[in-house]
């Protein structure tokens, strides 16, 4: 706990741990989204998208 304090510059237990546990999730949805890749077909004109 001191370390994860030292090097977020954060006060508190508290703050350490919401960060973490926040950390945690995003990279949990990360992996998530990355068992989708290759398998949704997407439908759509990214030249056409661009120019507007």
């Amino acid at each position: 706990m001191k370390l994860a304090k030292e090097i977020s510059k954060l006060r508190t237990k508290k703050e350490v741990v919401n960060i973490a546990l926040i950390s945690y999730i995003k990279t949990h949805q990360r992996k998530e989204m990355l068992k989708l890749f290759g398998k949704v077909k997407w439908d759509g004109n990214l030249e056409k998208m661009r120019s507007n």
